[in-house]
């Protein structure tokens, strides 16, 4: 047996999986029907409680950890779990996929993961979104009375909010590494990508578009680079934005010297800031791979909101203010379903971001087109 702990004292209980560990952060949820091999890889969840609210998961089973030509993983987000726990309503023991070699269950006991089984995550779900998330405990021994609508059931040990904390200190990497796409290319643009907990589906993206791609740690000093390159590029990430002074006076930096710069998710926030707009917390964020957003565009000299809109993934619990954009800045894309920024850009269109994720894994592939902008812009800036 296990038991999920929020903070309000409220338990949910349920039989653990993965590793018999306890584990404590903050708990959200993910909509997703699939993708949970790339959603627990992904660095944005760092410090994060996963709760999948569709009820079966694992029955596809995990395929290798294996590495590609780059060095880095061929089918993960990332090298490692990033999540500090799995919540489902159920897990499947048994999988069945060509590529698949190994349960969820074995593969988050490797990882030293633990996971329940068997909770409600439809009530858990509610009371998330009625509440915001809420920091909790996956808790082994000693079992506490459930009470899944009950407050105070339980008291809790004080848990420390990761969000206080530099997460992208610990998803970064520590020395640049430089890719170079594969084939004969006859001119390959250079791009600086900060990596602050960089899905490996977007250096995917970008090598595959002949871009060379120097990843450098979310604490470089752009200017003391001294080597050619075309442009800047910011990465998603987890936590707090404010937490990321050094990345946002590089991006300053880049602004100043007008080079061309486009951020994804945690990127926008961070180039938000970067020129002096304000970042503020969601109530329970959005993570899911069906997130309506739509384009604004100028049109007889105002900002209109166009027809295209484009389904999205999304992993983030921080957002833009609007409010507090600057002059010669404007909002690119809002979510459908609450209105919030979903990307900004500058009115020379040098410098822009989006906050949902055109590289998907996993998810809808509706904005993959962003990539092919962005680079094609790269190529120019070699003339």
């Amino acid at each position: 047996m296990a038991s999920l702990i929020l903070q309000d004292g409220t338990v949910f209980q349920g039989e653990s999986f993965g590793a018999t560990v306890d584990a404590d952060g903050e708990v959200v949820f993910n909509t997703g029907m699939a993708g949970y091999n790339e959603s627990l890889t992904d660095p944005s969840y760092r410090g994060q409680i996963l709760t999948f609210t569709y009820p079966l998961i694992g029955n596809y089973g995990v395929p290798t950890e294996k590495l590609n030509a780059w060095g880095f993983s061929e089918n993960f987000e990332s090298e490692n779990i990033h999540v500090r726990g799995v919540i489902v309503a159920q897990v499947s023991e048994g999988f069945s996929h060509h590529a698949a070699v190994s349960s969820l269950q074995h593969w988050m006991e490797k990882h030293k993961i633990p996971g329940i089984t068997g909770i409600d995550t439809r009530a858990l779900t509610k009371k998330l979104r009625e509440h915001g998330v809420m920091l909790g405990r996956i808790v082994q021994t000693p079992t506490p009375t459930p009470s899944p609508e009950g407050r105070g059931a339980h008291t809790l040990v004080p848990i420390p909010d990761p969000n206080r904390t530099n997460l992208v200190a610990e998803v970064s990497c520590t020395e640049p590494i430089t890719y170079d796409p594969k084939g004969a290319i006859d001119k390959i643009p250079t791009l600086i990508a900060y990596d602050c907990g960089i899905k490996r589906n977007i250096l995917r993206s970008l090598l595959k578009r002949g871009v060379r791609v120097v990843r450098v740690p979310w604490n470089f000093d752009l200017s003391a680079y001294d080597k050619p390159y075309h442009g800047v590029f910011i990465s998603n990430g987890p936590g707090d934005p404010k937490m990321c002074k050094a990345t946002i006076e590089s991006i300053r930096y880049a602004l100043e010297k007008d080079i061309l710069t486009f951020g994804i998710c945690l990127g926008n926030q961070l180039l938000a800031l970067a020129v002096g707009g304000d970042t503020y917390k969601l109530k329970y964020g959005h993570r899911g791979v069906n997130q309506p957003c739509l384009e604004w565009k100028m049109e007889n000299g105002k900002w209109e909101m166009s027809k295209r809109c484009i389904i999205t993934s999304q992993n983030h619990g921080f957002a833009v203010d609007e409010k507090t954009l600057p002059k010669g800045w404007s909002v690119w894309f809002t979510n459908g379903n609450d209105g919030t920024v979903e990307g900004i850009r500058h009115e020379s269109g040098r410098f822009f971001s989006v906050q949902f994720h055109p590289e998907a894994t996993p998810g809808p592939e509706d904005a993959g087109y962003l990539f092919d902008e962005f680079v094609g812009m790269l190529r120019k800036e070699m003339k």
